[in-house]
């Protein structure tokens, strides 16, 4: 720092350091004390970049002894569900985002879908697999359907699917193309293209924003058991709560029903004693004419 004790605007790139400020080569040497300084800056952050490299390492070490741990339970978790008749599919259609890619052939064909796996590669940070176990289904061939991501350092995110071995007349990806042709042939929503469960999975132009594989990955697969009970936790709740909102109305009700008749009731009396008085009168003065 200068001795006025204001930073130049302009700074020079220090030796061994990354840009401080501005890059341009035309800017004027810093005085000693300043180079100084930012030197030994330089070497603070080299020891707090090292330092986060070796916690990410020591982290990926933790999270690869706990998918060891876990995987057992998945393991036991996924012998369960297949006791549940249309348990994935349930959870599928409940879960918002991937509900949104689903039309209703496509949920249909779920309904044969009785395993979900997530794996991660045993370095973790280099990518994972989807896998889809399917029983025995009009659609296609295929027992399991595999969807991988490599997200390696060396090159970009990249996705590769198992081919999908269709049934005749049965692909569904060339129906979805078909209705997308029929909707631009007739002028309805021109630039829309909706994707659908089966053509994300056949879809690898951008693995590293495939949110619906995130989704499976972070969201689905550590808890399913939550999009299964949606609508049952739902059902519950409004039960509950439509049941008071009864009750408390049946409650006003009876209370102005009791008031009401109470009201009606002292008004009749009372008509009926001036009708008494009025008759007696008028005996009286029938008599008096007598």
């Amino acid at each position: 720092m200068s001795e006025s004790g204001v930073v130049p605007k302009k700074m020079r790139k220090v030796e061994g350091a990354g840009t401080v400020g501005d890059t341009d080569e035309s800017s004027r040497d810093f005085d000693p004390e300043t180079q100084k300084s930012l030197e030994e800056i330089d070497a603070c952050q080299n020891e707090i970049d090292a330092l986060n490299e070796k916690a990410s390492e020591e982290i990926l070490k933790v999270e690869q002894k706990y998918n060891k741990l876990r995987k057992p339970f998945f393991e036991k978790r996924n012998e369960l569900i297949k006791k549940i008749p249309n348990f994935w599919v349930t959870a599928f259609v409940n879960h918002p985002q991937i509900s949104a890619v689903l039309d209703e052939e496509e949920e249909e064909c779920l309904h044969f879908l009785m395993k979900l796996e997530v794996e991660e590669f045993e370095d973790i940070k280099s990518g994972y697999r989807i896998k889809f176990f399917f029983e025995e289904n009009p659609y296609f061939e295929n027992d399991v359907l595999i969807k991988e991501f490599h997200l390696g350092s060396s090159g970009d995110p990249a996705s590769q699917s198992t081919p999908i071995k269709w049934k005749e007349g049965m692909d569904l990806t060339k129906k979805q193309k078909e209705r997308q042709n029929q909707m631009k042939n007739n002028r309805k929503r021109p630039h829309e293209h909706p994707r659908t469960f089966f053509s994300w999975f056949t879809d690898h132009g951008d693995a590293s924003a495939d949110d619906i594989a995130e989704v499976i990955k972070d969201d689905m697969w550590p808890n399913p058991l939550q999009y299964f009970l949606v609508p049952d936790i739902e059902v519950e709740e409004n039960g509950l709560e439509g049941e008071d909102e009864e009750s408390e109305e049946e409650e006003v009700d009876d209370s102005i029903v009791v008031v009401e008749e109470e009201g009606e009731g002292d008004d009749e009396d009372g008509e009926d004693v001036e009708d008494e008085e009025a008759y007696e009168e008028g005996d009286d003065d029938g008599e008096g004419d007598e």
